[in-house]
């Protein structure tokens, strides 16, 4: 039964009894007693009847519900176990105001501080306990980790979220306003961000970009690098190039651009070494020289072996292109090159091949002027031979 319909069904009410007695011509004492007896039960059912109801009415406040109702429960809890305690709580009840129906106190907002310090630190820490056992998970590689992280910290947090929304005793239909504002919010303002957010999980889900892969990327000014993928975020990808530039690029622009990866199903990089030998030179013994360069680098795999391709007849050189193949892209391509190219030049210079440069004859014709220049040029070194 309501504390109304308590009220209501009162046989009298204090006021009654007291307007009764006053009306009496000649009050009669024991009518009077019988009265006043009669009105302290009646408001001592009130009473009951209001806490039974659920509210929460302490004397001289304002009658009106409390914004946090999970206070009021926290409040009764640490009455109990100590009147002191119970005492500051009072206090700090009583500091507030009212809004509306709405009341809100000191200790309401202290509560909800309280609740908020404790989801976000519990929802942490669980969060770092689950990655702690996914990593033991030994079956799983690291794009499927990476995965099962994201889900498990998504839902450790809401249910963090919702343990708190019920400790404050929130009720989530007031809150429909919110969350329709917040729905157009996020597909507005926020369209990118769940856009990123939902590439990332794509991304892990079919294992076509994961941490550690080897991927060419280009920079603004149309530079074109490669780089190693170190994190996948909710955001976006961390890469790493080898001048320990880091590149953070959106999760939604590899979903809709061409990426070239080059570890996607093998590690296996083939390189290309440009090289020009002199026309003069034994070619077949520049080729061996080749082949002898490339495998005398320690990264260069023997399986498959290098070779060596005559390319084009140049105007100044043969030009031939050196063909390797490396494991390890992540430790650099252009450092191969390099070790190839010097280990040739050694050879090279051991077996008197020469590397040709461009060179051009130049022919001048003779003419009046001409002659003009070459007698003034030699009338001025006859000169200068004279005075030394």
């Amino acid at each position: 039964m309501s504390a109304v319909a308590e009220l209501t069904n009162l046989p009298i009410s204090a006021t009654d009894a007291a307007d009764t007695s006053t009306a009496a011509p000649t009050p009669d004492p024991t009518a009077a007693a019988a009265a006043l007896e009669e009105a302290e039960k009646a408001v001592e059912r009130a009473r009951q009847a209001v806490e039974l109801s659920g509210a929460n009415v302490p004397s001289g406040q304002p009658i009106g519900g409390d914004a946090v109702a999970g206070a009021d429960a926290i409040k009764d809890a640490v009455s109990e176990q100590s009147v002191t305690i119970a005492g500051l709580v009072e206090k700090l009840d009583s500091w507030g105001f009212t809004v509306a129906d709405t009341r809100v106190s000191v200790w309401s907002l202290l509560v909800v501080v309280m609740v908020v310090a404790a989801v976000i630190i519990g929802a942490r820490v669980l969060s770092k306990l689950a990655h702690a056992i996914l990593d033991r998970t030994t079956k799983l590689d690291p794009s499927q980790k990476l995965l099962g992280e994201k889900i498990l910290t998504i839902l450790v947090w809401s249910m963090a979220i919702l343990i708190g929304i019920d400790t404050l005793g929130i009720n989530l239909t007031a809150l429909t306003v919110f969350s329709g504002a917040f729905g157009l919010a996020i597909g507005f303002g926020l369209q990118k961000t769940f856009g990123n957010l939902i590439a990332g999980i794509i991304l892990l889900l079919d294992r076509s970009i994961k941490p550690g892969d080897v991927i060419a990327i280009a920079d603004q000014a149309g530079n074109e690098s490669f780089g190693q993928i170190r994190k996948i975020g909710i955001r976006a990808v961390s890469i790493v190039t080898r001048d320990e530039k880091e590149y953070l690029i959106p999760n939604e622009n590899l979903m809709v651009n061409q990426v070239e990866n080059w570890s996607y199903s093998s590690k296996n990089v083939r390189m290309q070494v440009e090289v020009g030998v002199s026309y003069d030179a034994d070619m077949k013994l520049a080729e061996k020289l080749m082949l002898q360069a490339a495998a005398d680098c320690p990264r260069v795999l023997k399986v498959p072996p290098p070779t060596a391709w005559m390319r084009e007849y140049g105007d100044s050189s043969v030009n031939f292109t050196i063909h390797c193949w490396i494991v390890d892209p992540e430790e650099g391509v252009g450092n191969i090159r390099s070790q190839v190219l010097k280990r040739l030049w050694d050879l090279f210079q051991e077996n008197n091949i020469e590397i040709p440069f461009p060179q051009r004859d130049l022919n001048l014709r003779d003419n009046g002027q001409f002659q003009q220049l070459v007698a003034a040029i030699a009338q001025r070194v006859d000169k200068k031979t004279e005075k030394e």
